[in-house]
Parts: structure tokens; sequence; C-alpha cells
């Protein structure tokens, strides 16, 4: 039911669109708020949405750096633009253009679970559905079990 959830935020994009949208989810996902300000799901929309009216204005020749309205969404906001900028040295400038068209898709997403709960329900859906399968490690090895020594 989760993945039913967030496959209409990828219909529509192309391949390299879906990858940075999944990469920006995964992030958002990953997020970790301050002790006392957690993100909400509110904060999580301001902060993609600030971030792409930035990019958005920038591709228009302005530079002006939007902000959202909550200090756990600047924070948000710093991350995924961090992560931006570090995947805009291989892919280039155009890469701003499916950024913003991704943290559209974030923002609605977030706005979207933000009227039918209170809380940080997207973030945790995001979760749910960019986690690892169990048992998956990836390109990990396995670990090596540590030598052990018994005494009788």
């Amino acid at each position: 039911m989760d993945r039913a959830m967030v496959l209409p935020l990828l219909q529509g994009l192309s391949e390299r669109q879906a990858r940075v949208f999944l990469m920006l989810a995964a992030a958002t996902a990953r997020h970790q708020g301050e002790l006392l300000q957690k993100v909400v799901d509110e904060d999580i929309a301001h902060a993609a949405g600030a971030l792409a009216a930035t990019l958005e204005t920038a591709g228009r020749g302005i530079v002006y750096e939007h902000q959202p309205a909550s200090l756990p969404g600047a924070r948000l906001m710093a991350e995924l633009k961090t992560l931006i900028d570090e995947m805009s040295k291989s892919a280039g400038s155009s890469l701003d253009r499916d950024a913003a068209l991704a943290l559209r898709r974030i923002e609605h997403g977030a706005k979207m679970m933000a009227t039918i709960g209170a809380g940080n329900e997207f973030q945790q859906l995001l979760g749910r559905v960019l986690a690892p399968a169990p048992g998956d490690r990836g390109h990990e090895e396995a670990p090596t079990p540590a030598p052990s020594l018994i005494i009788p």
C-alpha cells in the first residue's frame, strides 16, 4: 500500500528525474531534526517548495534564495541543497530543472499527507518505501565472525 501512495509522485517523470526524486526522497526520509524540533510534513513541503522555487528562479537568470517558513524546514532545505550541489558537479546545470521538478513532487506528496494527518507521516512513508529489503545488504560482504576463545 505504501508503494501505491508513492507511485503517483513518480508518474510522468523521465528516468533521470525519477532517480533525482528518489535520491532527494531518501535524503528527506533520513533527515533527523533537532531534539525538540522534529521535521513534520508541513516543514518538508515548505523546504521542498522553497528550494524548487530557488532553482526555478535561478533558471530564469535571477539569483534569489527562497526560504521555508520554519527552522526545521530550513535545515532540511540546506541538506537537500547540499545534495543537489554534489549531484550537479557531475551532471551539470541541467540537473537543476530535474531537481526542481522532483522537489515539486516531494512538496505535493508532503502537502497531501499533511492534509490527512498531523506529524511526519510523509517522512515515515518515504522511509518505509525506500528502505532496503530485509537481508539485502547491497554489495557489502557478510561480516566474518570474530574469533572466540572458549575456556572450560
